[in-house]
């Protein structure tokens, strides 16, 4: 295919700015989905993406418009997703930036805005949702003029849901996107950027071809693995999954090369021919850094071979996964599980619920700390169990992250008093415009990993919005907090916790469990320590079963007996009794901050 008529690009957006819905208009304008066939986020094939509204996985597909071929990717605003629009971005050479007409620029606008710069890719500016009566395009056109420099004359005005200004827009991706550049007759250079795996076919990856021609039937090397495969389908998305003979330079596709083992397809893999392929191998993509860790472990002991091929097969889908197996004396063989993010979090616990059948258990988020022991040696721990005896720490170093509000004016008082009760530091503030404001903050990760992004929301009634990036380590006055049932430390419920909230947590947490924990045969105390020093503590007091139910009156000194029997039973029990926590118990009780 002539390389004049392909334009690559990617949708980039805030949250609920209209991405997937410009993405629905450009399809059903191109004609690429017949009108009946038509549904709202066509591209979001999840349905968990359905039910909540957003879209988690980018999705590429092809379309033709005025002789030019287009292919189109969409992809998730949240900031947990980052990584996934860095991904696209590499299989593009432009982006069309959409912004809400009734909201103007919002935190992961400019964060996705910076990124498309840092990949060198042509901005098309976009105002969406003119068609809102609180829309004022003029407004918004000017902010973005000052804010990211794009001449307000040049932002197109557009409704993604009525298709007003969508042929417009086609044809200024036609004129500004500069096309692909890439050599048929060079040997073959394909960029894996997404996969996936299906259960009848295998991986099957997204690729996009940056040199040479990929052939049906070819016999393929896997540079990062060295492994070779032949090429059983490539094809594009229409958005069907249609086959073709073969994908030259700049073209995007779908490759199935039979590959079972999941580890030979990942993302940033390098595709050249087995004969005469290239030796280069393409830049590929710096492995995501997980800011939020938490241990899971299966309900059932017997599914953990399960949940292991399990986070392996997602693993292909989502690159930014990390995961290792460890071992807890609650709640038995698990896996430490790093994640980008609290949503993230969230949405891959469900995914393995609903993708695997699994029925799972995720402890209390953490972070990775920096521990600085009395020996100058530097251990970084993830799991607040591996903390080491606070009598051979020096110091404990927290990650920071910096983050940016984007917000209505009126609401600065209540941000900044959120910040502050978070031990956050303000590094900066900036108007945008007499009624939108720019706070910028240093803040502890553990501070925001919990409910930080709620509590913003609720404060500012949703207009507030939020993006960060990490900001090194900083020492802090941190202690481990323990819970002891009955004497026993409970290592799922350990957290490590600023010194001046360890007793909030410590008292919480008791009085929590107390209401969880099922009375026994005898008294089961419940305490939160530091070290040696108990901080809380609270009771769940005994059942209390009636001994001297058949003595009808008689002598004292029998039911004195019988009393001090029972006595005895429970001291010998208490002695050797162990308490076991319900499972329910440890879901109700890791969400605290609920």
């Amino acid at each position: 295919m002539d390389l004049s008529r392909i334009r690559n690009f990617s949708i980039i957006a805030h949250i609920d700015h209209g991405k997937s819905t410009l993405s629905d208009r450009i399809l059903e304008i191109t004609g690429a989905v017949d009108g009946r066939e038509m549904r709202a986020q066509y591209l979001d094939s999840m349905d968990l993406e359905r039910e909540r509204g957003i879209t988690i996985k980018a999705q590429n597909v092809r379309v033709d418009w005025n002789d030019h071929v287009l292919h189109l990717i969409d992809t998730p605003g949240h900031v947990d997703f980052g990584y996934e629009v860095s991904r696209s971005l590499a299989a593009c050479e432009g982006v069309v930036l959409v912004v809400d007409a009734a909201q103007g620029i919002e935190a992961q606008t400019l964060a996705n805005c910076y990124l498309a710069l840092e990949n060198d890719l042509e901005i098309v500016a976009v105002l969406n949702k003119i068609d809102l009566p609180a829309a004022d395009p003029d407004l918004y056109a000017s902010e973005i003029e000052s804010v990211l420099g794009v001449p307000a004359e040049k932002i197109l005005r557009i409704s993604a849901k009525t298709g007003d200004g969508v042929d417009d827009l086609l044809d200024a991706i036609v004129d500004q996107i500069p096309s692909p550049v890439g050599d048929a007759e060079a040997p073959l250079q394909g960029l894996i950027f997404d996969s996936h795996f299906d259960q009848y076919r295998g991986v099957v990856s997204s690729i996009r071809v940056m040199n040479g021609v990929l052939n049906s039937g070819a016999k393929l090397r896997f540079l990062q693995t060295s492994a070779t495969h032949e090429a059983e389908e490539i094809g594009v998305r229409l958005p069907s999954s249609t086959p073709v003979d073969s994908l030259g330079p700049g073209e995007v596709g779908y490759l199935i090369a039979g590959i079972k083992d999941v580890g030979q397809a990942k993302s940033g893999e390098t595709v050249t021919t087995a004969s005469k392929g290239s030796d280069e191998p393409l830049p590929g993509y710096l492995d995501p850094k997980s800011m939020v860790f938490c241990g899971v472990y299966p309900v059932d002991g017997d599914e953990y071979p399960d949940l292991r091929d399990a986070l392996d097969k997602l693993k292909l889908n989502d690159a930014s996964i990390t995961f290792e197996p460890e071992t807890s004396g609650a709640l038995g063989f698990g896996f430490r599980t790093g994640f980008l993010g609290l949503l993230h979090m969230e949405i891959v616990r469900e995914r393995l619920e609903r993708e695997f059948d699994l029925s799972l258990i995720a402890t209390a988020p953490s972070v990775e700390y920096l521990i600085t022991t009395t020996g100058g040696d530097e251990v970084r721990i993830d799991n607040p169990s591996e903390l080491p005896d606070m009598s051979d720490v020096e110091q404990i170093a927290e990650p920071m992250l910096t983050i940016s509000i984007l917000s209505p004016a009126h609401y600065t008082g209540p941000i900044m008093e959120l910040c502050q009760t978070r031990r956050g530091s303000m590094d900066r503030m900036d108007y945008l415009s007499p009624e939108r404001v720019e706070l910028v903050y240093r803040i502890p990760l553990a501070e925001v990993v919990t409910d930080f992004f709620d509590q913003l929301k609720s404060r500012t009634q949703g207009y507030a919005s939020l993006d960060y990036e990490p900001a090194g380590y900083e020492v802090a006055k941190l202690v481990k907090v323990d819970i002891l049932l009955n004497g026993q430390q409970v290592d799922a419920f350990s957290m490590i916790v600023h010194r001046e909230k360890s007793d909030d947590y410590g008292r919480r947490m008791t009085e929590k469990l107390r209401e969880l924990i099922p009375r026994q045969l005898f008294d089961v105390p419940i305490q939160a320590a530091i070290g040696g020093r108990i901080i809380s503590r609270e009771t769940v007091k005994a059942k209390r079963k009636d001994v001297l139910a058949k003595c009808y009156g008689g002598d004292i000194t029998r039911k004195r007996k019988l009393l001090e029997r029972q006595k005895q039973g429970k001291k010998r029990m208490k002695s050797i009794g162990r308490v076991e926590v319900p499972q329910e118990a440890f879901v109700s009780a890791l969400r605290l901050d609920d």
